[in-house]
């Protein structure tokens, strides 16, 4: 027979677990997020779900996300879809964070152009990067091209975020990027060069790609050679 005080007792931790999840203490919180990915029960998938949109702290979002990717991505990906439409940014941006983590492409069809070109920075980032995990080959350069509308945008590190998810598109990127090399806008211009650099040589750095380009664009070039 089975032991019902021993299933009892798991239960309640597990309840308590959850409970946790919404402690004021970042590090309780951040113990009830291992607690509920250590032992994986489908029943609470919608609580973590629930404040993956709220929680503050990243390395606790982190942990989340983690305990989400312990659960059978057919349960979990269906919900993380549903968050996508959600009128908070965070809970946008961490549904597709986790996609990215999961990386089951059956929710491909969910990255559409209005993630992807997101106003909030935060959630286009987390777009871009699961867009490139998640893309069905033959699809890259639909995506790029659609990728390729963002050059210019936000700072340092949303641009930096794009470039990284348009080299890891590979090669397919080049036309779209010589297209945006003469593009009227200036930061458009020097982002595509500090992209196609950085596609050439990765170990060059996004920095010195970028100071690059600005001289560039500076004395009137495009940044294409010969």
């Amino acid at each position: 027979m089975p032991d019902t005080d021993t299933d009892t007792d798991t239960d309640t931790d597990m309840a308590r677990a959850v409970q946790g999840l919404e402690n004021s203490s970042s590090t309780v919180r951040l113990r009830a997020a291992l607690a509920v990915g250590t032992v994986p029960d489908p029943r609470f998938i919608d609580k973590i779900i629930e404040r993956c949109a709220v929680e503050p702290e990243f390395y606790v979002r982190e942990m989340l996300t983690w305990a989400l990717t312990r659960h059978p991505s057919s349960m979990t990906v269906p919900k993380l879809v549903d968050e996508l439409r959600s009128a908070r940014a965070q809970a946008r941006s961490q549904a597709l964070h986790t996609l990215s983590k999961i990386g089951d492409r059956c929710a491909w069809p969910a990255i559409t152009r209005a993630l992807l070109t997101d106003a909030d920075d935060e959630v286009a980032r987390s777009a871009w990067r699961a867009a490139v995990v998640l893309v069905p080959e033959g699809e890259e350069p639909e995506l790029a091209a659609v990728l390729s509308t963002q050059l210019g945008r936000g700072g340092r590190e949303t641009q930096l975020s794009l470039s990284r998810a348009l080299t890891a598109l590979g090669n397919v990127i080049m036309p779209i990027l010589r297209a945006a090399m003469t593009d009227p806008d200036p930061r458009v211009r020097a982002h595509a060069i500090a992209t196609e650099r950085l596609l050439r040589d990765p170990d060059s750095g996004f920095e010195l790609a970028v100071e690059q380009a600005k001289r560039i664009v500076a004395l009137g070039g495009t940044g294409e050679e010969g």
